[in-house]
């Protein structure tokens, strides 16, 4: 659903990689660095520093990884369906699944908080390069992290005096050759405000995932509240509910999460080679094992669904990135356009040869990535024994010399998700652990000394059922308790996931040590040198690798030609009652069948433009050119996986729900007058 897809055929790249300047509608720009003079020429309007400045202001990054944007003055956030499937899964039972019925409260007393759900909105963004980089110095290894790392917190810690309210973050782009410090206002507390049936949001299910046309209502509202009340928000977007129109310009605003447009060969071979492979193997395995264990129970059906979702999401994504970096005309390609860099750039002053450092650098890592990817077994339960260790040790050091979940800029937020009540379901966890401690001992070796480490004699599927069986993390009381309690309540612990992470947790800082010697810092040093190198070939007019921060991209209302024939851009209600056949997963949900004499099929439903985003950019607000919200984009369409290393104007596209379509759902499907009158108030 919203995380971004490849390339069918990559030889039709027109990519942006290393490339002398962004091309068309290309690029995911940094408020502060907004194309202006490109755009006023491509459509001969841009907008200004005002316009800028209000619609930043209204954009909301969600920690559960996804974008949204505040709608109203009284803290209504719009954002995906699917990027609030975990609170609304949170909030279940047996007896109400959300996710199955939807969730439409009457009066906002009855609004869900959702666990571990943060709301941040950028207040200002500044260039820190100067201060990082002299800190740095002639620092490499490891110690040039340890001084980056250092810097960064006192940075982040003179940033934001007051913790409740803000929080900083220091950011790092074009692979270190910049540093921003984005400070954010945040809220906390952050409640479900309304959701259609899952099966009204994901109509089309896995088949239609990354394809179009789409016939799906992927929109759900949030609320922010601060001291138990909706907190005001007058710089909101202006909700409008009329539909696209075809050929006008429209800007996505959110958080893309990560893209390597500018990862070197050498970085690129490591994924083809390394990384996917093995994500994609062993990814495919916990989907079988999940698939089976939901069928034995109506009762783990429920309860695996979002974890489900997110596996075969996740699938679909690397699977098709492996399939772009086997395309030889597609590798050809970026081995082109590093040439040319190389050929402006390599030798000169303060250059050098960062590609030939950068190389040194992957092969190092390739030499210890299977232990640094193992080490720490993978369930919700392990981590949170890992942060309960590691945060009682940390939180003892100055702060400069913690790691970065555990400073003082993030501390909070690392609590709040630790310590916030969720279900969990021992099966899941059991099945979870027992799936990673295998895959550890399978690419590892049974005679290892780390697979020995995790395992002693015991087997996967026994010390899965040991720990969590035995541990008490499940009780929010006893995390808080031990969180509280710091060192001393950890070495006093007897809990077998506490014991058990006290035990790996010596291996795990020194797999870090490692990588951070032979891999993270060789490769910061020679990223500043390659960021060198692309502003000294192509000036300003590039944009920096996603991040999860605040970007913005300009594109249009525009449907593309597949295999000769146009596709429409728009798709109406009535499609979706066309497209049904009555098995999943194209059945209508049964509001949208129980509604159909009321509904106007004639609306429009979803749409698709020509903005550049990526996954992280689920929730995003899709802005027309006066500034008012006209969708929340949602999808890519099986092209735009490319995404992940450059951009195919011809052929990307970006799916997005039409507020025409979530305000008729207000109004007719799942009726919520409230949430209609708020939203068009004048």
């Amino acid at each position: 659903m919203a995380k971004f897809r490849l390339a069918a055929s990559a030889a039709l790249l027109a990519l942006s990689f290393h490339s002398s300047q962004a091309l068309a509608d290309e690029g995911m720009w940094t408020f502060d660095a907004f194309p202006t003079a490109r755009m006023q020429k491509d459509y001969g309007w841009a907008p200004d520093a005002k316009w800028l400045g209000r619609v930043q202001a209204a954009a909301v990054r969600l920690t559960g990884g996804c974008s949204a944007s505040f709608v109203s003055p009284e803290g209504l956030i719009l954002t995906n369906h699917h990027c609030v499937v975990e609170c609304a899964q949170d909030n279940s039972t047996d007896k109400r699944d959300l996710l199955k019925d939807g969730f439409v409260p009457t009066r906002r007393e009855e609004e869900l908080k959702c666990p571990g759900q943060q709301a941040e909105v950028v207040t200002a963004i500044s260039d820190v390069t100067a201060r990082v980089k002299a800190a740095i110095g002639a620092s490499t290894g490891e110690a040039l992290v340890k001084a980056r790392d250092a810097e960064v917190a006192r940075i982040e810690k003179d940033g934001c005096k007051d913790g409740k309210t803000t929080r900083c973050e220091v950011v790092t782009l074009f692979g270190g050759g910049q540093y921003k410090l984005y400070t954010y206002r945040k809220y906390s507390d952050v409640r479900l405000a309304w959701a259609p049936q899952f099966q009204a949001a994901f109509f089309g299910g896995d088949p239609d995932n990354f394809n179009y046309p789409r016939y799906a209502l992927d929109a759900a509202f949030l609320r922010a509240y601060e001291n138990g009340k909706p907190v005001p928000t007058p710089a909101h977007l202006s909700w409008n509910s009329r539909g696209p129109k075809v050929g006008e310009a429209t800007f996505v605003v959110g958080n893309p999460g990560a893209t390597q447009r500018l990862f070197t060969t050498d970085q690129i071979a490591f994924q083809r080679e390394v990384g996917l492979p093995l994500t994609t193997t062993i990814l495919s395995e916990l989907r079988g094992r999940l698939i089976a264990a939901m069928d034995e129970s109506p009762q783990q059906k429920r309860e695996g669904a979002d974890e489900l979702f997110g596996i075969e999401n996740s699938l679909k994504v690397y699977i098709g990135r492996q399939k772009a970096l086997n395309d030889p005309a597609f590798l050809r390609m970026l081995g082109d356009a590093e040439a040319d860099l190389k050929a402006k750039t390599m030798g000169k002053p303060g250059i050098g040869d960062p590609w030939a450092d950068t190389a040194k650098a992957v092969q190092a890592y390739r030499d210890i990535y299977v232990p640094w990817r193992f080490i720490v077994p993978h369930s919700a339960l392990m981590d949170q024994a890992m942060k309960l260790v590691q945060g009682a040790a940390e939180r003892e050091k100055p702060n400069a010399e913690r790691l970065p979940e555990f400073r003082d800029s993030s501390l909070e937020l690392t609590a709040k998700t630790l310590l916030d009540e969720a279900p969990v379901y021992p099966w899941m966890e059991q099945l979870e652990l027992a799936w990673s401690l295998s895959k550890a001992r399978e690419y590892l070796g049974a005679d290892d000394p780390d697979t020995r480490l995790l395992l002693g004699k015991e087997s996967p599927e026994g010390l899965a059922e040991r720990l969590v069986g035995g541990t008490t993390l499940a009780d929010p009381a006893a995390r808080k308790a031990l969180w509280e309690g710091g060192r001393k309540a950890i070495e006093a612990s007897s809990d077998p996931m506490i014991v058990y992470a006290r035990k790996i947790d010596a291996r795990e800082r020194e797999l870090k040590k490692l990588v951070d010697e032979r891999y993270a810092g060789p490769l910061a040093e020679a990223g500043a040198r390659l960021a060198d190198a692309r502003f000294m070939a192509y000036g300003n007019n590039v944009y920096p690798d996603a991040t999860f921060t605040l970007r913005i991209s300009y594109g249009k209302v525009e449907g593309w030609k597949e295999r000769g024939r146009d596709v429409a851009p728009v798709t109406t209600i009535g499609g979706a009652f066309d497209r049904a056949t009555g098995a999943e997963p194209f059945d209508l949900a049964s509001a949208f069948a129980a509604n159909e004499a009321k509904i106007d099929k004639s609306l429009p439903f979803d749409f698709v433009t020509t903005n550049d985003i990526i996954g992280g950019n689920s929730g995003s607000p899709v802005i027309d050119r006066n500034g008012s919200v006209i969708g929340a984009a949602f999808d890519g369409n099986i092209h735009s996986i490319g995404g992940n290393y450059g951009y195919q104007g011809a052929l990307n596209r970006t799916v997005v729900v039409s507020t025409a379509a979530i305000q008729h759902a207000l109004e007719v499907i799942y009726p919520a007058p409230a949430l209609v009158k708020e939203l068009v108030h004048k």
